[in-house]
């Protein structure tokens, strides 16, 4: 009996733990509690959609222009220069409109592939700018006439020219000469303010002759007319003149020298008689030469050729 009631006993105990137990775990989670729990981790929106990052997945950057395909090769056909002023500049089309020296105008396409060169350095389509003089090395590509080249031209004065007088009218105050960048004869206004230079000297313009070489210096335009602001006289028919520099290109055939000029950095071409002057086995391109030569009136005749022996490479 005894031993009964110390096993009721026990049991009662174990129950009463089983009840307190219970108690306690429904304490911990009733919500009136002052108990602080962790938030719920929110996975961003991004994160959800967005993959693992992998080994396998790289960023490749590409350049737009590396989709357009390459141009062309310019095409290898004579081209044609032509001297004139800026008219127009249309860099949407990329093109230019020339107003050539001697009336007419053109207009030349334009691209990557053009040569841009300013007083003698390379230059951008940037640099372009309605009124500049240029000089422009032109080929037909198809239909359209394409510049290979642009040579821009600027100085204090608004252009300069170089040429032979072809005619002089005094009494109205014309000067045309031929450009050999021009397919047309210069028409020139020569005002009371043109100087006219003879070896240093000021001369009168009424001086001026047919067959002269002379360089001129453009002032502004007035009505529509271009205006001599100086005229240099060059050369006279009949006049010596010696050059020294590096044979750019030699033609046997058609007994043409041309030479860059060590002494003002210019390109002359020198005519000479193959019958009556020949030229040894060491004059050919970049050689160093000296050339003695007679202004005729429209080109530069050798009258001897010395190739500088130290000059050769």
């Amino acid at each position: 009996m005894g031993r009964s009631l110390l096993i009721v006993a026990r049991l009662a105990a174990l129950c009463t733990l089983a009840v307190t137990a219970a108690g306690q775990t429904q304490e911990q989670v009733t919500p009136s509690q002052n108990i602080i729990s962790a938030p719920p981790l929110i996975q961003p929106a991004d994160a959800v959609t967005s993959p693992a990052p992998s080994a396998e997945i790289t960023e490749t950057t590409i350049d737009p222009a590396s989709l357009l395909p390459d141009l062309p090769s310019v095409p290898s056909t004579k081209a044609s220069l032509i001297g004139g002023t800026i008219e127009k500049l249309d860099r949407v089309r990329d093109q230019i409109t020339v107003r050539i020296f001697g009336g007419g105008k053109m207009t030349i396409a334009y691209d990557t592939r053009t040569h841009i060169f300013h007083n003698g350095t390379t230059a951008s389509t940037s640099e372009l700018r309605q009124g500049d003089r240029v000089y422009v090395e032109t080929i037909l590509d198809g239909s359209t006439v394409f510049a290979r080249s642009i040579q821009l031209k600027t100085s204090g004065t608004a252009g300069e020219s170089q040429g032979i007088v072809t005619s002089y009218q005094g009494d109205k105050g014309e000067l045309q000469i031929r450009d050999s960048l021009s397919p047309q004869p210069i028409k020139i206004r020569i005002s009371s303010q043109t100087r006219v230079l003879s070896g240093g000297n000021s001369i009168s313009a009424n001086q001026l002759g047919e067959g002269m070489l002379v360089a001129v210096k453009f002032g502004p335009r007035q009505d529509d007319s271009d205006v001599a602001q100086e005229i240099k006289i060059l050369a006279v028919r009949g006049a010596s003149f010696t050059f020294a520099g590096r044979v750019a290109a030699i033609d046997l055939r058609l007994g043409l020298l041309v030479i860059d000029s060590a002494t003002d950095h210019k390109t002359y071409e020198i005519s000479f008689d193959p019958s009556t002057l020949q030229p040894g086995d060491d004059l050919r391109p970049s050689a160093d030469v000296t050339v003695l030569t007679r202004f005729e009136g429209d080109r530069y005749v050798a009258r001897s050729v010395t190739v500088n022996s130290q000059s050769q490479r």
